[in-house]
Protein backbone atom coordinates (compact mmCIF):
# COMPACT_ATOMS: atom_id res chain seq x y z
CA UNK A 1 0.00 0.00 0.00
CA UNK A 2 1.39 3.42 -0.88
CA UNK A 3 0.68 6.88 0.39
CA UNK A 4 1.10 9.55 -2.28
CA UNK A 5 0.79 12.32 0.32
CA UNK A 6 4.19 11.27 1.65
CA UNK A 7 5.83 12.11 -1.69
CA UNK A 8 6.39 15.73 -0.62
CA UNK A 9 8.18 14.62 2.55
CA UNK A 10 10.27 12.19 0.53
CA UNK A 11 11.20 14.96 -1.92
CA UNK A 12 12.87 16.79 0.96
CA UNK A 13 15.01 13.75 1.81
CA UNK A 14 16.95 12.84 -1.33
CA UNK A 15 16.93 13.49 -5.05
CA UNK A 16 16.80 9.76 -5.89
CA UNK A 17 13.55 9.56 -3.92
CA UNK A 18 11.73 12.40 -5.73
CA UNK A 19 8.37 11.52 -7.18
CA UNK A 20 8.25 8.10 -5.57
CA UNK A 21 5.38 7.41 -3.18
CA UNK A 22 6.14 6.20 0.33
CA UNK A 23 4.57 3.19 1.98
CA UNK A 24 1.68 4.19 4.21
CA UNK A 25 2.58 5.07 7.78
CA UNK A 26 0.11 2.47 9.06
CA UNK A 27 1.51 -0.44 7.04
CA UNK A 28 5.10 0.60 7.82
CA UNK A 29 4.42 0.70 11.57
CA UNK A 30 2.48 -2.58 11.48
CA UNK A 31 5.34 -4.42 9.80
CA UNK A 32 8.08 -2.78 11.87
CA UNK A 33 6.14 -3.68 15.02
CA UNK A 34 6.50 -7.38 14.20
CA UNK A 35 10.29 -7.19 13.88
CA UNK A 36 12.12 -8.04 17.09
CA UNK A 37 14.93 -5.72 18.10
CA UNK A 38 17.16 -4.90 21.03
CA UNK A 39 15.91 -2.61 23.77
CA UNK A 40 18.23 0.09 25.06
CA UNK A 41 18.20 3.13 27.28
CA UNK A 42 20.16 6.06 25.92
CA UNK A 43 21.49 8.33 28.68
CA UNK A 44 23.35 11.60 28.90
CA UNK A 45 24.56 13.90 31.64
CA UNK A 46 26.37 17.20 31.66
CA UNK A 47 25.67 20.94 31.59
CA UNK A 48 22.25 20.39 29.94
CA UNK A 49 21.19 17.91 32.61
CA UNK A 50 20.63 14.22 33.08
CA UNK A 51 18.21 12.55 30.67
CA UNK A 52 17.36 9.06 29.44
CA UNK A 53 14.93 7.44 27.06
CA UNK A 54 14.14 3.92 25.85
CA UNK A 55 14.89 3.16 22.20
CA UNK A 56 14.94 0.14 19.93
CA UNK A 57 16.74 1.89 17.09
CA UNK A 58 20.40 1.64 18.06
CA UNK A 59 23.22 -0.40 16.58
CA UNK A 60 26.89 -0.52 15.72
CA UNK A 61 27.94 1.63 12.78
CA UNK A 62 31.69 0.92 12.55
CA UNK A 63 34.32 -1.24 14.20
CA UNK A 64 37.31 0.85 13.10
CA UNK A 65 36.97 3.24 14.79
CA UNK A 66 34.28 1.86 17.12
CA UNK A 67 31.07 3.84 16.49
CA UNK A 68 27.46 3.23 17.50
CA UNK A 69 24.35 5.08 16.45
CA UNK A 70 21.09 5.79 18.19
CA UNK A 71 18.00 7.35 16.62
CA UNK A 72 16.17 9.86 18.81
CA UNK A 73 12.94 11.72 18.07
CA UNK A 74 13.70 15.43 17.89
CA UNK A 75 10.71 16.17 20.18
CA UNK A 76 12.42 14.28 23.03
CA UNK A 77 14.23 16.38 25.66
CA UNK A 78 17.11 13.89 25.24
CA UNK A 79 17.71 15.27 21.73
CA UNK A 80 18.75 18.74 22.94
CA UNK A 81 20.61 17.31 25.93
CA UNK A 82 22.82 15.03 23.82
CA UNK A 83 23.74 17.94 21.56
CA UNK A 84 24.51 20.24 24.50
CA UNK A 85 26.32 17.61 26.60
CA UNK A 86 28.21 16.13 23.65
CA UNK A 87 28.09 12.63 25.18
CA UNK A 88 25.75 9.70 25.54
CA UNK A 89 25.71 6.10 26.69
CA UNK A 90 23.95 3.26 24.90
CA UNK A 91 22.79 0.81 27.60
CA UNK A 92 21.48 -2.48 26.12
CA UNK A 93 18.86 -3.91 28.47
CA UNK A 94 18.93 -7.41 29.92
CA UNK A 95 16.02 -9.81 30.12
CA UNK A 96 14.36 -8.93 33.42
CA UNK A 97 14.76 -5.16 32.93
CA UNK A 98 11.39 -4.73 31.23
CA UNK A 99 10.25 -2.38 33.99
CA UNK A 100 13.14 -0.04 33.16
CA UNK A 101 12.25 -0.07 29.50
CA UNK A 102 8.71 0.96 30.40
CA UNK A 103 9.88 3.59 32.90
CA UNK A 104 12.17 5.34 30.39
CA UNK A 105 9.56 5.02 27.65
CA UNK A 106 7.36 7.21 29.86
CA UNK A 107 4.92 4.50 30.94
CA UNK A 108 6.17 3.02 34.23
CA UNK A 109 4.34 0.15 35.89
CA UNK A 110 5.04 1.79 39.25
CA UNK A 111 6.53 5.15 40.14
CA UNK A 112 7.25 8.16 37.99
CA UNK A 113 8.29 8.15 34.33
CA UNK A 114 11.97 8.71 33.52
CA UNK A 115 12.90 8.12 37.18
CA UNK A 116 16.61 7.44 37.61
CA UNK A 117 15.94 6.04 41.11
CA UNK A 118 14.24 3.03 39.46
CA UNK A 119 17.70 1.52 38.83
CA UNK A 120 21.31 1.63 39.92
CA UNK A 121 23.71 3.68 37.83
CA UNK A 122 27.39 4.49 37.72
CA UNK A 123 29.09 7.30 35.85
CA UNK A 124 31.03 6.62 32.68
CA UNK A 125 34.25 8.47 31.94
CA UNK A 126 32.17 11.03 30.02
CA UNK A 127 29.76 11.40 32.94
CA UNK A 128 26.90 9.67 31.10
CA UNK A 129 24.96 7.22 33.30
CA UNK A 130 25.80 3.52 32.88
CA UNK A 131 23.01 1.13 33.87
CA UNK A 132 24.04 -1.55 36.36
CA UNK A 133 23.14 -5.01 35.03
CA UNK A 134 22.86 -3.99 31.38
CA UNK A 135 23.97 -6.53 28.77
CA UNK A 136 26.40 -3.94 27.45
CA UNK A 137 27.04 -0.22 27.82
CA UNK A 138 28.79 1.93 25.24
CA UNK A 139 30.07 5.27 26.55
CA UNK A 140 30.27 7.69 23.63
CA UNK A 141 31.45 11.12 22.61
CA UNK A 142 29.09 12.61 20.05
CA UNK A 143 30.79 12.40 16.68
CA UNK A 144 28.09 13.35 14.16
CA UNK A 145 24.36 13.74 13.89
CA UNK A 146 22.07 13.47 10.89
CA UNK A 147 18.43 14.53 10.76
CA UNK A 148 16.12 12.18 8.87
CA UNK A 149 12.34 12.38 9.00
CA UNK A 150 11.20 12.92 12.59
CA UNK A 151 14.42 11.61 14.12
CA UNK A 152 18.12 12.33 14.39
CA UNK A 153 20.74 9.61 14.10
CA UNK A 154 23.42 10.33 16.69
CA UNK A 155 26.76 8.71 15.87
CA UNK A 156 28.99 8.27 18.90
CA UNK A 157 32.65 7.34 19.07
CA UNK A 158 32.83 4.56 21.65
CA UNK A 159 35.29 5.47 24.40
CA UNK A 160 34.51 2.63 26.79
CA UNK A 161 32.59 -0.64 26.67
CA UNK A 162 31.22 -2.58 29.61
CA UNK A 163 29.67 -6.01 29.31
CA UNK A 164 27.77 -8.34 31.64
CA UNK A 165 27.20 -12.02 30.97
CA UNK A 166 23.43 -11.74 30.91
CA UNK A 167 20.68 -12.50 28.38
CA UNK A 168 19.49 -9.51 26.32
CA UNK A 169 15.95 -8.19 26.27
CA UNK A 170 14.26 -7.98 22.88
CA UNK A 171 10.94 -6.45 21.86
CA UNK A 172 8.54 -7.12 19.00
CA UNK A 173 4.89 -7.89 18.34
CA UNK A 174 4.09 -5.74 21.38
CA UNK A 175 5.87 -8.02 23.83
CA UNK A 176 9.18 -8.38 25.62
CA UNK A 177 11.05 -11.63 25.38
CA UNK A 178 14.53 -13.10 25.20
CA UNK A 179 16.37 -14.54 22.21
CA UNK A 180 15.91 -18.27 21.70
CA UNK A 181 19.45 -19.42 22.20
CA UNK A 182 18.70 -23.12 21.71
CA UNK A 183 20.26 -23.91 18.34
Amino acid sequence: MTDNSATVQCDNLASNCRGLPSASRESFLAVMGRIFSLVAIITTDGPAGRYAITVNSATSASADPPIVLACINRRSPLYDAIIANGVYCLNVLAHGQEHLSDCFAGRPRDGAPFDFTAAQWSAASTGAPILTGAVASFDCALLEQHDIGTHTAFFGRVLEVREAGVVPLIYGSRLYTRPDTAA
